[in-house]
C-alpha cells in the first residue's frame, strides 16, 4: 500500500474529541470538549424551524449569505466601532476551525515560521502543519499564563509570518490585555507579520476583564486577520458557523482559499443565525453573567477537592493541576478520572509543547445540575492521592 502524507505523522487526531468518546464509553460527565447542554435562544429556534421551510436549500454565495453577512458586519461594528462592509471585509466559513485554515493558507507561504503560544488549542500547530507553515512556540507560562516579550521578539526574529493569538484563550482562560496585544503588534509590525486572531469567546470575559479587539486597535486593521465563530456567543457549536474578517486585498485572496475548501456554510443555518446577529445589547451583558454564575458553581466544586487551578479571566475553561494525584503522566489521570470518577477532561499535555503533564483542562459551559454532579464526583479527588 502507498504511504500517507508523512506531515500527517507530527501530530495526532484530536485529543478532546478522543475524550468526548471515552466518556460516553463510560457515562462520564464530559467536561472535555466545549459545547453546552442547554438550548440556544429561542429567537434562534424559531428562526431555524422558519428557515426549514423556507427558499434557503441551495448553495448560497460561496463566500457567505448576504443577508447574514449584512447581520454579521451590523454586529462587528456595534461591538468593535470598526465600519465593517459585507462586501469586503468578511468571509463566512464552516465554524472558526475553518477560519483558521484559511487565515493561515491565506497569510502563510510552505515553509514560513508561524508563531503559537503555548498552552495552545491543539488545531493551530496542525493548521500550520497542513498549511506547509512550521511553527515556533512562546510558552505562556502558567500560572498567570503571560508572555515574556524578549522571546516573542526572538521568535518574531526567525523570519515569522504570522502569530496566532486565541483572545480569550482556549484552554487556560486567559485575556490578553491591551497592553500586550500592543505589544504583540508593535513586534508584528516592526517584522512585517500577520497577526491571526481567534476570538469565539469575545462575549466570555469576566470582570474586571474586558475583550479588546485586535483589529481595532490604532494600526491593525491591516494586518489582523479576525477568525471568529457563532459557536460560543449563540450556543450553537453544531451549526458550524464562522467567519473571517480582515482588510479587502486579504479577505479577496481568503475567498478563494475558502471557496475551494468547503464551497460555503449551511444555506438554512446562515438565514437563521440573522436571529442571533440582531440580538439587543442585554443579551451579551446576560450572557456573561450566566457563565460568570457557571464559573463560581464550578470553581467552589474545584476549591473542595483541594488541587490548585487558574481562576479563567475569560472562555469557560480551567487548567487544574493534577500532579498531587501521583500520576507520572496526565493522560493516565485523565483516563482514570473517566473511569473511576466520572468526569472527563482533557489532558492538559495536548496543548503544550513543552513536557507538561500537570494539568487536566475541564469546561464549565454546561448547567447547574450537571456542574453540580460534576462536582460532586469530584470532591473524591480530596481524599484519592495515590
Amino acid at each position: 500500500m502507498p504511504k500517507t502524507a508523512s506531515r500527517l505523522a507530527v501530530f495526532t487526531e484530536s485529543v478532546i474529541r478522543g475524550m468526548t468518546r471515552l466518556a460516553n464509553r463510560h457515562g462520564a460527565v464530559n467536561l472535555a470538549q466545549g459545547f453546552p447542554d442547554f438550548d440556544p435562544p429561542e429567537e434562534l429556534l424559531a428562526a431555524l424551524e422558519r428557515a426549514t421551510r423556507g427558499p434557503h436549500h441551495q448553495y448560497a454565495v460561496t463566500w457567505g449569505a448576504p443577508r447574514f453577512r449584512e447581520a454579521l458586519a451590523r454586529k462587528i461594528t456595534r461591538f468593535t466601532g470598526l465600519g465593517i462592509d459585507p462586501d469586503q471585509h468578511l468571509v463566512v466559513t464552516c465554524g472558526s476551525t475553518e477560519a483558521m485554515m484559511v487565515a493561515m493558507m491565506t497569510a502563510c507561504n510552505p515553509g514560513d515560521p508561524v508563531i503559537v503560544f503555548s498552552p495552545f488549542y491543539e488545531n493551530y500547530a496542525a493548521d500550520a502543519i497542513l498549511s506547509g507553515a512550521r511553527p515556533i512556540y512562546v510558552p505562556l507560562r502558567p500560572p498567570t499564563y503571560e508572555f515574556d516579550r524578549e522571546e516573542l521578539a526572538r521568535a518574531f526574529a526567525q523570519g515569522a509570518k504570522a502569530i496566532v493569538v486565541c483572545n480569550p484563550s482556549n484552554p487556560c482562560g486567559k485575556v490578553f490585555t491591551r497592553g500586550e496585544l500592543q505589544e504583540i503588534l508593535e513586534l508584528a509590525e516592526q517584522h512585517d507579520a500577520f497577526v491571526i486572531t481567534d476570538e469565539p469567546y469575545e462575549h466570555i470575559v469576566f470582570e474586571p476583564r474586558e475583550h479588546v479587539h485586535c483589529a481595532a486597535l490604532e494600526g491593525a486593521f491591516e494586518r489582523t486577520i479576525t477568525c471568529n465563530s457563532l459557536s460560543k456567543t449563540y450556543s450553537i457549536t453544531g451549526w458550524r458557523l464562522g467567519y473571517v474578517q480582515a482588510a479587502p486585498g486579504v479577505i479577496a485572496q481568503a475567498r478563494k482559499v475558502h471557496d475551494f475548501l468547503t464551497v460555503g456554510a449551511a444555506a438554512p443555518l446562515q438565514e437563521a443565525a440573522v436571529a442571533g446577529l440582531e440580538l439587543p445589547a442585554d443579551y451579551y451583558t446576560g450572557l456573561r453573567d450566566l457563565y460568570a454564575r457557571k464559573r463560581e458553581v464550578f470553581l467552589r466544586c474545584l476549591r473542595k477537592t483541594g488541587l490548585p487551578f487558574t481562576e479563567p479571566q475569560g472562555a469557560y475553561y480551567v487548567m487544574v493541576d493534577i500532579s498531587s494525584l501521583g500520576f507520572a503522566r496526565d493522560t493516565e489521570a485523565s483516563e482514570w478520572l473517566v473511569r473511576e470518577i466520572g468526569v472527563a477532561g482533557v489532558p492538559g499535555s495536548s496543548f503544550f509543547r513543552e513536557q507538561e503533564h500537570r494539568y487536566v483542562r475541564f469546561h464549565f459551559a454546561k448547567r447547574e445540575e450537571t456542574l453540580l454532579e460534576a462536582g460532586k464526583r469530584l470532591e473524591q479527588l480530596a481524599t484519592a492521592r495515590r
